[in-house]
């Protein structure tokens, strides 16, 4: 086919109309599939109200495995079983997001000793969640360019403070994430105001023998450095534990948990938290 037959085979009217008809098929699948999402995140949205006003967990892993079973016996042996399943890992992945924006309209700041727990129980919350997640420390080492340990060796305790009140100014104009907090974020006054002025604070908690076992092989720690024992451990967290309690909304022990447990707990605290400020 020349260049010309080409063009006019492009042109033929019958084709472009057919090839209108089958667009205008896929417009009018788009539609219904706009339409049927909507309703599917109302019902969500409702789910989550019925849950919270029952007192039934948030999170149900095992409906979600109900719903992935149900809906690979409705294809049967449909030729685009694999895309369509592939599609649902995002549906559900985006109902877990509108639940959470039903259920925490604020950021959640999680507080406590190094080696409570912070970093992993964040990650394991924005996955259950689909909520944002932000670690401070790790903004302030992208910011300074130095590492937590050189920051400490270079300019000292008061400094790194300074950076971490500014961290938190600045999250002031984030909204629905997780924030994973330095263990020393509590010695100032001040960052208790930044942490309430648009979210709840979550102490986790540890038994000092807990945390040594979970620290013991760190380098990131400045303030343990030829510390790493119990006993120095355990006087630092008592010279805290006040502050701590302080700033607390809620507060959920680590020890001997999984982090499916501690999370349940900490959504199911917040819940209480929310219900009871409202009334």
């Amino acid at each position: 086919m020349d260049k010309l037959e080409h063009i006019e085979h492009i042109e033929n009217p019958e084709h472009s109309e057919r090839l209108e008809e089958i667009r205008k098929g896929i417009g009018d699948c788009d539609d219904r599939i706009i339409k049927a999402l909507a309703d599917r995140m109302v019902h969500i949205q409702e789910i989550i109200k019925y849950k919270k006003a029952t007192g039934i967990p948030i999170l149900q892993p095992e409906q979600e495995k109900k719903q992935e079973a149900a809906l690979k016996e409705k294809l049967g042996e449909n030729q685009f079983e694999e895309e369509i399943l592939d599609i649902f890992k995002y549906i559900v992945k985006n109902s877990r997001r509108v639940q959470a924006k039903s259920l925490f309209d604020y950021n959640v700041f999680l507080i406590g000793f190094m080696g409570a727990g912070k970093s992993t129980i964040a990650a394991e919350l924005q996955r259950k969640l689909e909520m944002n997640r932000v670690e401070m420390d790790e903004m302030i080492v992208e910011k300074q360019g130095m590492s937590i340990s050189e920051i400490f060796d270079e300019y000292g305790e008061a400094y790194f403070r300074n950076l971490e009140s500014n961290c938190l100014i600045e999250l002031q104009k984030v909204k629905q994430s997780i924030v994973s907090c330095g263990g020393g974020v509590v010695m100032r006054e001040d960052n208790a105001d930044h942490m309430k002025k648009n979210g709840r604070v979550v102490l986790l908690t540890a038994s000092s023998e807990t945390i040594l076992e979970r620290v013991k092989d760190s380098d990131e720690r400045p303030i343990l450095n030829n510390h790493m024992n119990v006993e120095f451990i355990n006087s630092l967290q008592e010279k805290r534990r006040e502050k701590y309690n302080a700033v607390a909304d809620v507060t959920v022990a680590t020890d001997g948990k999984t982090e499916d447990e501690i999370c349940d707990e900490i959504i199911a605290k917040l819940i209480d938290f929310d219900n009871a400020h409202e009334q």
